[in-house]
């Protein structure tokens, strides 16, 4: 029987990650895991470990590489990922990856899936989002929730956050680049790496998608 795939994906943020892991997830019967579902999963166990991040998450602090690694090792080790997963926001430095392909030892990750979408694409995206205040329903300008400033779900106010203005926006696509690139460059040396550009239409990004994977690099 095949095993069930172990894939990582990058993107970056404003790349359509979230609705393309919904897809790949239900397409091939595995989990789709997030740093943040790690974390807070970890933080409600209760456990000790767990009482750690959920302090370190409530004082806004950093998660430290050490507990990160506790965190991914503890989530993976669960009954629904142990043959498959779909991993996303996690690694993302290149001892980080070392680290995860050490505790998946001797098979390590099947595969990194780069989900490209040009930077100039997600910057229009993220800094026309709008947002509203009360049910968090997500607009674009253009349309009129977004313009006129009020919900048309809930009557609520629709805002722009702080984070989704353009120097932030700019700073999170800079060391995003900084970051990834060179991990990128390491999956790929290990040819273990798939790009796929992630413009269009999602039906078609995520058809473009499965068969990356089942086709391999």
């Amino acid at each position: 029987m095949q095993p069930a795939l172990r894939l990582i994906i990058f993107g970056r943020q404003g790349a359509g990650k979230g609705t393309q892991c919904t897809r790949l997830a239900a397409h091939f019967g595995i989990p789709h895991i997030s740093t943040g579902d790690m974390l807070r999963a970890s933080a409600a166990t209760g456990s000790e470990f767990g009482r750690s991040v959920k302090a370190i998450m409530d004082g806004g602090g950093l998660v430290s590489d050490e507990i990160m690694e506790g965190v991914v090792r503890e989530r993976l080790s669960m009954p629904d990922a142990v043959d498959g997963f779909l991993l996303d926001g996690y690694p993302r430095t290149q001892p980080q990856a070392e680290f995860l392909n050490s505790v998946l030892a001797p098979r390590g990750i099947d595969l990194a899936i780069n989900l490209d979408v040009p930077e100039d694409v997600v910057f229009e995206r993220i800094t026309r989002r709008r947002v509203c205040e009360s049910c968090g329903t997500i607009y674009s300008l253009g349309e009129e929730s977004a313009d006129s400033g009020s919900c048309a779900k809930c009557g609520g106010g629709v805002v722009q956050r702080d984070d989704d203005r353009p120097d932030s926006v700019a700073k999170r696509l800079a060391t995003y680049v900084e970051q990834t690139e060179p991990l990128l460059s390491w999956f790929a040396d290990q040819n273990k790496l798939v790009t796929v550009l992630g413009v269009g239409d999602p039906d078609d990004i995520a058809t473009s998608l499965v068969e990356a994977i089942v086709a391999g690099p």
